[in-house]
């Protein structure tokens, strides 16, 4: 460890977590409008991938590590051709937001009683949940009933998110940018729409929204 704590250049998590920064720019900045490859694959996949292995390294909770993990296969599935490996992705990341929600129930701030600020969130999140039902429901296909039980997973791991302490606020933005990176996917890959008309514009918003979660996320359950 270098000088307070804080990792060295010579420390494995320090490591991975260059890996991972590398990764998530080289990704996003690079590779993520082209063609589905082997190397596209690999480095859409070594981001979360790699902060799977920092979380360990510094002792995050496993659930955590678990939920990075599948992610991180999630991201693999995805990276190839979506309309073969959609569903096998979402399994991916449903089973990765089951563990989200138990590490935010175990995490829960039990003398936390939902005030006005907490119960408007609440109602907004059931909204939006609605919504984005609604505005999709009649490009979703046999994906439809897959598509309900994520949007419900999703939206109950954000709402999880808000009975923690205030603390851990890195995971409730977190979970907000998990939810609108897969809100604007969602819209791009069934409806077929793009943000201002642009698909490079969509693509850096989903991915960027995406690696900022998991970051924000893992960084609230470090050290604790």
């Amino acid at each position: 460890m270098g000088p307070g704590g804080t990792p060295s250049i010579e420390d494995p998590a320090a490591i991975a977590l260059s890996v991972m920064a590398l990764a998530m720019l080289v990704y996003g900045l690079v590779l993520v409008g082209r063609e589905p490859s082997p190397l596209r694959t690999g480095i859409k996949t070594l981001a979360v991938a790699a902060l799977a292995v920092a979380a360990a390294l510094l002792q995050a909770p496993w659930v955590l590590v678990a939920a990075l993990a599948l992610c991180a296969l999630g991201d693999a599935f995805l990276a190839l051709d979506p309309k073969r490996w959609l569903p096998a992705g979402m399994v991916a990341f449903l089973v990765g937001h089951a563990l989200y929600i138990a590490l935010f129930a175990a995490w829960k701030d039990p003398l936390l009683e939902p005030g006005p600020v907490r119960l408007i969130a609440f109602a907004a999140l059931a909204a939006l949940a609605v919504t984005l039902l609604a505005f999709l429901w009649k490009h979703l296909g046999v994906l439809r009933p897959a598509v309900v039980l994520y949007v419900i997973v999703i939206s109950v791991m954000t709402g999880f998110s808000f009975m923690l302490d205030p603390g851990f606020w890195p995971a409730m933005a977190g979970s907000v940018a998990f939810l609108a990176s897969d809100a604007v996917l969602a819209v791009s890959l069934f409806r077929g729409e793009v943000l201002f008309g642009s698909t490079r514009i969509t693509n850096w918003t989903v991915w960027f929204l995406y690696c900022a979660a998991q970051i924000g996320i893992t960084a609230a359950f470090l050290g604790l």
